[in-house]
């Protein structure tokens, strides 16, 4: 009988896109404990072009996953609203929240608001104020600077809690 390898701590980054203010957050999962590693946001000046805020959070984006060297990510799905040319800039901050680490070699899962709100809180239309207490209790040592860091690793910790349902259901489909 040949004893399984033992499985170290798998570092995750959640990434909540913007156009204004990208957050991210880092977080180690070590089966069903969740560890703090760090968080912040990727801020571009208001006044540029829009492609040179985009630039900007790849390159802020691209920083972090230098220094933090998550193995895995995890990325908001956009929330559709009224406002049809709105949703499309937030498409494109979305787009380079996915190929930041896809540029690294890292896989990118996505999940809806509502699934991240519903993991952490445990409802699925939870507000802002409930699921900062959550990361309170969850992740004791963070203190996020932001929504959007708040947010991001909230994201993270959604993963760290589907990641095994999100990479089965990619070896089924073939990717």
């Amino acid at each position: 009988m040949t004893a399984l390898p033992i499985r170290g701590p798998v570092r995750i980054i959640g990434i909540d896109p913007g156009l204004r203010r990208t957050g991210w957050g880092v977080i180690e999962a070590e089966g069903n404990r969740l560890i703090y590693v760090a968080c912040g946001s990727v801020e571009p000046p208001n006044d540029l072009p829009l492609s040179n805020r985009l630039l900007a959070i790849h390159e802020g984006l691209a920083a972090v996953l230098s220094n933090h060297q998550p193995v895995e990510a995890a990325v908001e799905q956009t929330f559709v609203n009224k406002d049809g040319v709105a949703t499309l800039k937030l498409g494109q901050a979305r787009g380079v929240a996915m190929l930041a680490p896809a540029m690294f070699g890292i896989s990118v899962a996505e999940y809806a608001p509502n699934q991240v709100k519903k993991t952490v809180v445990g409802a699925g239309h939870a507000e802002k104020a409930q699921i900062a207490m959550m990361l309170k209790i969850l992740l004791p040592k963070a203190d996020p600077p932001s929504a959007d860091a708040a947010d991001a690793l909230a994201i993270a910790i959604t993963h760290a809690h589907h990641r095994q349902s999100t990479a089965l259901r990619l070896k089924v489909a073939g990717l």
